[in-house]
């Protein structure tokens, strides 16, 4: 690295984080310092809890830090807002529910340029605050939850579908334009799509350390997942392609679960199918509950199985909403962005 890196323009969108987003930006202002400029750019959605008098208070002590308006609310608007208020060369985006490692940013930046890809980041690995928090994250590092998806792999260097976050030279969305604001989620999953199929290339660093904050109850953790099952339909049907067969998973999973009983009816064998077919999950679970647990305490073996339903469930019917909607439906995104909205605006 040298003194002719350029400047860094780092983008933060977020809505009603008054609990984080100040341990967030003080995180970010105490990075290692870099050769070039940087600027802190929060598009904040129009919050309602204090979020912006925390932010009004820490731009007047850093003048680094400033915020913009994102009136659509999501991340996807906000991000969009705060690129085009950037003025760096390189765009650098971190999230309000993530704690970083001090060198964070300057080892973004420097395997930008080792590696010459076009977005890079770190894995996600996330980090429990308490009991339940605790078990969230530790499955979901397991690849039982996530179909062992290279992204959540601690230690795994080199290219992926996706990266958690990113950083992008500022080029990139000259090349493949912005982020696509009808999706309420999997906006990054559809942006590395676009870069990878214009042939660009997306690479993960465990020298990138950062560790996300999962949800913290059931039920958020059910309505995040289900919202992240439900955009993922929209992606497959936006590009007509499938990246990997994890994401189709769940969704049968959950059809035979809920499907079998009806056939059952009809067709009395199929009982004994669902019978297999969940007791089958079931023992799956429990194993793979007892392999994180010893790695991870055995005081998280109570609520691992709960956990791992909550994820492969909510997907699951997550999936099968989307296709109800945009498949069969043939709903278009704009109403079910609307939808979609005003439930994860109310959590």
């Amino acid at each position: 690295m040298n003194n002719t890196l350029p400047a860094v323009s780092i983008i933060i969108p977020c809505c009603n984080e008054k609990d984080h987003i100040e341990a967030c930006v003080c995180s970010i202002l105490a990075q290692e310092p870099l050769p070039g400029s940087s600027e802190i750019i929060v598009a904040d959605g129009m919050s309602d809890d204090g979020t912006r008098d925390i932010l009004k208070r820490l731009g007047q002590e850093d003048a680094r830090l400033w915020v913009v308006d994102n009136p659509g609310r999501i991340v996807s608007t906000g991000l969009n807002t705060a690129i085009g208020a950037a003025q760096g060369s390189i765009l650098l985006r971190m999230d309000a529910h993530t704690e970083y490692a001090p060198d964070y940013v300057r080892q973004c930046l420097a395997v930008l340029q080792e590696t010459g890809a076009d977005n890079v980041g770190g894995p996600w690995v996330a980090k429990g605050t308490g009991a339940l928090s605790w078990a969230v994250a530790a499955a979901f590092q397991s690849q039982f939850s996530t179909g062992g998806a290279r992204g959540h792999d601690p230690n795994y260097e080199g290219v992926v579908d996706a990266v958690y976050l990113g950083c992008w030279p500022r080029t990139v969305f000259d090349r493949i334009g912005l982020f696509d604001e009808e999706l309420v989620r999997n906006q990054d999953d559809d942006f590395n799509l676009r870069l990878t199929q214009a042939g660009g290339t997306v690479w993960q660093s465990p020298r990138i350390k950062s560790w996300y904050r999962p949800r913290d109850s059931l039920r958020a953790l059910f309505q995040q997942y289900r919202q992240y099952g439900y955009w993922r339909v929209r992606v497959i049907q936006k590009h007509r392609r499938l990246t990997a067969i994890r994401h189709l998973v769940p969704g049968g999973f959950v059809l035979l679960v809920l499907g079998l009983p009806l056939v059952a009816v009809w067709w009395p064998p199929a009982a004994w199918g669902w019978l297999g077919l969940v007791g089958l999950y079931t023992l799956s679970a429990v194993m793979a509950s007892l392999l994180v647990a010893a790695r991870q305490g055995w005081t998280l073996l109570p609520l691992l199985p709960l956990v791992f339903a909550c994820y492969h469930f909510a997907y699951g019917y997550g999936f099968l909403w989307g296709l109800w909607d945009f498949v069969v439906l043939r709903h278009g995104p704009r109403r079910a962005y609307t939808k979609l909205t005003r439930t994860l605006l109310s959590n």
